[in-house]
């Protein structure tokens, strides 16, 4: 098992800038693939960004290339989301994901952190 705990988010203006956290634990953080995902009112939910278990790989949605970074501690079992330039289009209920696959990861993480509420006014 893993558990996954996301912190960090709140509301802020349009332009402004947030860190999410994920504390990672239970089994061997490392060996796992990272994710962050996040669902708007009346929208599915969306893959947002992914790092892979050595930290070489990133991917990001288009929608937030270029504006958000993703990063890990794995010493700590942490995860990061740096969002910088926020939008209105940026609210949603962000979520932290773990998976052995990042294949999986994108679509089916095996494993899923409880979400944290960003808000961003215009």
């Amino acid at each position: 098992q893993v558990q996954l705990v996301e912190s960090g988010g709140g509301l802020v203006q349009a332009g402004a800038s947030l860190r999410l956290s994920c504390a990672a634990s239970g089994r061997i953080f490392s060996a796992y693939h990272m994710g962050w995902f996040r669902q708007a009112p009346g929208k599915e939910r969306e893959f947002v960004s992914a790092i892979s278990w050595n930290h070489v790989t990133t991917f990001y949605a288009d929608s937030v290339k270029g504006r958000f970074t993703i990063s890990r501690d794995s010493a700590k079992n942490w995860v990061y989301l740096q969002m910088n330039s926020l939008k209105p289009e940026d609210t949603a209920v962000y979520s932290c994901a773990a998976d052995r696959g990042l294949a999986t990861l994108s679509t089916t993480p095996e494993y899923w952190g409880q979400g944290t509420q960003v808000t961003v006014s215009s």
